[in-house]
């Protein structure tokens, strides 16, 4: 069984701390943190992200950005990453972890997978994308685990 799950994206302000609160609600017997590859160290989520975060009942106030470290992915059961650049990147961080990382995405479009693009910077209805998508991959992920 995965208790130990790790929600990874860029800068862990937009995607992954959203998932990763998406995946407490959905999981709580699991332990479930979020970090970045290139991480806004000690940034918290942002504000159009938090939104809507809050518009469905999470709470993400006390998110603070954090680097994507080794030890992390060595603790982690499951790494969940949002593109596939970032599942390469976490390989070259760690190569016996490859194997336990897999995208956020991966039941998305039928099953055949998908990105979850970076809404960093762009408009509330990017985000509001993003979001149903984080929705969307947190909830098939939570049926499977």
């Amino acid at each position: 069984m995965f208790k130990r799950i790790l929600v990874v994206c860029t800068g862990n302000i937009c995607r992954s701390p959203v998932a990763e609160a998406l995946l407490k609600q959905q999981l709580p017997d699991r332990h479930i943190s979020s970090a970045g590859l290139g991480a806004l160290q000690g940034e918290p989520v942002a504000s159009f992200a938090r939104q809507l975060a809050e518009a469905d009942g999470l709470d993400v106030t006390n998110h603070r950005a954090r680097q994507l470290t080794v030890t992390m992915i060595q603790e982690a059961d499951l790494i969940l990453v949002m593109s596939e650049g970032q599942r390469r990147a976490v390989g070259q961080q760690a190569p016996q972890a490859l194997g336990k990382t897999l995208l956020l995405g991966r039941w998305l479009d039928s099953g055949k997978g998908r990105n979850i693009p970076d809404p960093y910077r762009k408009s509330m209805e990017v985000f509001e994308h993003i979001h149903m998508l984080l929705k969307d991959a947190t909830l098939t992920w939570s049926k499977k685990l």
